[in-house]
């Protein structure tokens, strides 16, 4: 997402990945520090998350699959460096702050640390744990593990798209069976509780298939350049089509979280949605690829520090705010916590991601061999 003079920035990506990091945001501030600020976008704000998920699926699909077709081909170490060098700075410095600065972490108790190191923490995980929401991150990490080596496997087989296009559509299967198992083995209460978000909600592979939408994406366009062309070309249309499905399935969420048809069908037809959105973003003629959001390009950029720290230090600032007069239901700390939490993630992304950047740039420069 880097401009340049052959890849030009996309600012209709730069306004989605904004987008999943308001929301995120919305959330956690819904949960953590003041409930009903956000009126539904807190409540449906986690849905920032899948957001994340559709898009890194597509970038990091449309990487292995333009290595896969370029006359150089694709190296696996240079893509497991690049992308460890982008995330693994940024959150083992986050996570030393949880692990040697008690006061950071406050009352919630950490779990091992070897969980976070191998991302396992979302196996199992119970929720209320400090540093929970790196859970997301795990299931990332595991995804862009398992990919590459996927996509491998497939490129070595005879008809290979063929087979690629069937593992997308068992991801999707397998995803909504595993789902139903255990709604069935764990839930099986409307209202969801502490086994919906330990079994179906952090569990890899439970959110795999959300990741998998937008790798189909990126099969689509570097193998059906046709296809690609046809639907792109119809942007508005798609950012309309994409928008209402997005509207359905978060009024669904909010209203039917934790139901059983909602759990087994909700998570891949929201990624769905948000994958036609994605679409819109790349059509040279939709009002969403058009548009440039004030601000959006650098909430992009900045948005997995932001993500990192945000969460805890608007935990922290509550009550200290509060002490001072200003109820965290209030506009004024409401501005105060967003602020801190954008210049923070600035700080972490210019002190720490920037400097791994540039020797990603230096040493690792693409995925090729």
């Amino acid at each position: 997402m880097t401009s340049s003079s052959l890849t030009p920035r996309l600012y209709g990506l730069d306004t989605l990945r904004a987008l999943a990091i308001v929301l995120v945001f919305t959330n956690h501030y819904e949960l953590f520090v003041a409930p009903g600020v956000f009126g539904f976008w807190g409540q449906i704000g986690w849905t920032g998350v899948d957001l994340f998920f559709a898009l890194s699926g597509y970038l990091i699909g449309n990487q292995i699959f333009a290595a896969l077709r370029s006359k150089q081909g694709f190296s696996l170490p240079h893509f497991y460096a690049r992308r460890f060098l982008r995330t693994l700075p940024n959150f083992y410095f986050v996570l030393a702050l949880y692990y040697l600065w008690p006061a950071f972490r406050g009352d919630y108790a950490l779990l091992p640390v070897w969980k976070f190191l191998t991302f396992t923490q979302n196996i199992n995980l119970t929720p209320g744990t400090a540093f929970s929401h790196a859970w997301s991150l795990c299931v990332e990490e595991q995804f862009y593990v398992l990919l590459p080596a996927v996509a491998l496997a497939i490129a070595a087989c005879r008809k290979s798209l063929l087979w690629a296009w069937i593992a997308v559509a068992a991801s999707f299967a397998a995803g909504m069976l595993v789902r139903a198992y255990l709604w069935d083995e764990y839930v099986q209460v409307p209202r969801g509780g502490m086994g919906y978000y330990k079994y179906i909600y952090y569990a890899s592979w439970c959110r795999f298939d959300e990741l998998v939408a937008g790798v189909a994406l990126a099969l689509l366009k570097n193998h059906h350049p046709a296809a690609w062309s046809r639907i792109t070309a119809y942007g508005n249309r798609t950012l309309l089509a994409g928008l209402a499905g997005a509207a359905l399935m978060l009024t669904l969420f909010f209203h039917h979280h934790f139901d059983y048809w909602v759990t087994v069908l909700g998570y891949p037809a929201l990624a769905i949605s948000f994958s036609l959105l994605l679409v819109a973003a790349m059509s040279p003629g939709s009002a969403l690829y058009q548009w440039r959001v004030p601000g959006a390009a650098s909430l992009a950029l900045w948005s997995y520090a932001i993500y990192l720290l945000h969460k805890q230090l608007c935990i922290l600032l509550s009550p200290v705010l509060q002490g001072q007069g200003y109820a965290p239901d209030g506009l004024p700390a409401v501005l105060i916590m967003i602020a801190v939490s954008i210049v923070t993630g600035w700080l972490l992304y210019v002190l720490v991601e920037t400097p791994f950047m540039r020797l990603r740039t230096r040493y690792f420069p693409t995925n090729h061999r």
